[in-house]
């Protein structure tokens, strides 16, 4: 299986189609999206949002790709954390067509790498809805651990929603020496 790249702008048509012809499959477990999140316009404005982030250090913005190397889906690393956390959060998605291929757990098990040996993160975090098994099958198969229920922690299907929360912690990391505070 391909890895995951990193987005670019010229995958806005890509992912605009890929949503839109996986609205009702992904609806169960996305927030509520305005319409222009359905276009390329709107999937470029996320696109651009997402490569700031990464020229920032606070995220790694990926599509997932399908057997053929096309756009099947993506897989972002947010709320990248320095300092004495060295955490991120994971989430992905993958079209309907392409589900139990593989290709979440493959490119989720690219993250983590990504994240452990190049990165130098300590911890991922992920979270799921209560009742979505595969995906928490997909984070079992790559380590996550649950450790918790956030109640009501999302606004998804027109409610508030529990969500299982996952974390992998990078047990080859060595204890840190001294971690930098800033100044003073």
């Amino acid at each position: 299986m391909l890895p995951p790249r990193l987005v670019t702008l010229d995958d806005a048509p890509a992912l605009a189609a890929l949503l839109r012809e996986n609205r009702g499959f992904l609806a169960p477990y996305e927030p509520h999206r305005e319409e222009s999140f359905y276009t390329e316009a709107g999937q470029r404005t996320r696109i651009a949002d997402g490569l700031a982030g990464h020229t920032a250090g606070t995220g790694v913005p990926l599509v997932v790709l399908g057997p053929d190397g096309e756009v099947a889906g993506q897989i972002t690393l947010s709320g990248l954390v320095r300092g004495p956390l060295q955490s991120a959060v994971v989430g992905y998605w993958v079209a309907q067509r392409y589900t139990r291929q593989g290709l979440a757990a493959a490119a989720l098990a690219h993250v983590v790498r990504l994240a452990f040996d190049e990165l130098g993160l300590h911890r991922l975090e992920a979270g799921t809805l209560v009742d979505n098994v595969a995906s928490q099958a997909v984070l079992a198969r790559n380590g996550f651990q649950r450790y918790g229920l956030a109640p009501r922690y999302l606004h998804v299907g027109g409610r508030w929603q529990d969500h299982v929360l996952f974390q992998v912690l990078n047990e080859a990391m060595e204890e840190p020496t001294a971690v930098s505070t800033g100044p003073g």
